[in-house]
Order: structure tokens, then C-alpha cells, then sequence
């Protein structure tokens, strides 16, 4: 598996590679969970969880994408979970699935337009120390984060979904991330 930083960003050095390595790796962690399989078997939930490999990337991609909005604009960009229904919880949950007429081709071409995105965001940020009021949320204490702190969390959420993905993948069929 290879790692990928950036294709179409000036080189960087320092911290924003270092940024860029690590979630570069993460990713692949992520994508190669997929490899080989059909739309069938990406859309399948192998577990007691709603989650199924396809649903994780797109999760994924729809995360890294609010998260780096936020960046730019602020909350702004993010749902306003304080105020959101059950309704609206409950369709948030189609971004966890892979839904009729979605292909796992598809939802992977999405996340490496978001992922170049990001790439070119982190290199070309004028400040990682930038901060922006955090949405309001039950699981958000307030308080504001720096950009780097945003991408951080975007390296953590991607490593942990790779978990699930490589649990997922194994119960789908054996094979595994790694090992």
C-alpha cells in the first residue's frame, strides 16, 4: 500500500507535512479496506452496527468536508446538532449506508476530491493557529478550535473509522488491513 500526501499542492514541509503524511496513511488505511470488493459486499453490514464499508467512506467524506468548511467559514458549516430532530438524526443515517444507485467507485472518487481538498487546504493555510467558535452540539463543550486542531481531529475520526472498516472487512470476508 502507498502513501499518499499530495498530488496537486505545492510542497510543504514541517508540520503541514507531517499533517499531510499522517492523514495521507490514514486514508489508505481506509480505502484499502475496499479493495477488491463489489458494490454488493461494500453496502453489506457484516456486524450488530448500521455500518457497512461504503457508508464508512462516505461518512468519512462528508465529515472531512464539513470539518474543513468549518475551517474556512466557522460554524457555519456545520448542521446545528443543538436544535436537531430525531427526523433529522434519522436521515443523517443514510450517510452510513451505501444506498441504492451509490457505487463503492463512486463514494471512493468523492472522498479523493475531498481528500485533495483538504491537502490543499492544510499547505495553503495562511495560519494552523487560526480559530473558529466550535457549533453548538451536546458532545462539544464551548469553546473555539484552532485549525490544526480541526485537522487533528479529522487524522483521529479517520483512524478510528479505519478500525471499523478493518473489523468490518474481516467479518466480511478475512481479509485484513493489517496482519
Amino acid at each position: 500500500m502507498s502513501e499518499q500526501t499530495t498530488s496537486t499542492v505545492t510542497t510543504v514541509t514541517g508540520e503541514r507535512a507531517d499533517l499531510l503524511r499522517v492523514l495521507g496513511k490514514q486514508r489508505n488505511f481506509l480505502r484499502f479496506t475496499t479493495r477488491d470488493l463489489t458494490d454488493e459486499q461494500a453496502g453489506r453490514r457484516t456486524t450488530d452496527s448500521e455500518l457497512c464499508l461504503g457508508g464508512l467512506i462516505k461518512h468519512m467524506t462528508h465529515g472531512e468536508r464539513s470539518w474543513t468548511e468549518f475551517i474556512q467559514v466557522g460554524p457555519s458549516a456545520m448542521p446545528d446538532f443543538a436544535s436537531m430532530t430525531e427526523a433529522d438524526f434519522a436521515a443523517r443515517a443514510d450517510e452510513f449506508r451505501l444506498l441504492p444507485g451509490e457505487t463503492l467507485a463512486g463514494v471512493l472518487a468523492e472522498y479523493e476530491e475531498v481528500a485533495r481538498r483538504t491537502d490543499a487546504l492544510i499547505a495553503e493555510l495562511p495560519d494552523l493557529d487560526a480559530l473558529q467558535p466550535l457549533p453548538k452540539a451536546p458532545w462539544f463543550a464551548d469553546g473555539s478550535w484552532s485549525a490544526r486542531q480541526v485537522l487533528l481531529h479529522i487524522i483521529a475520526e479517520t483512524a478510528q473509522h479505519s478500525g471499523h472498516a478493518d473489523i468490518i472487512r474481516e467479518a466480511l470476508d478475512g481479509q485484513k488491513t493489517m496482519g
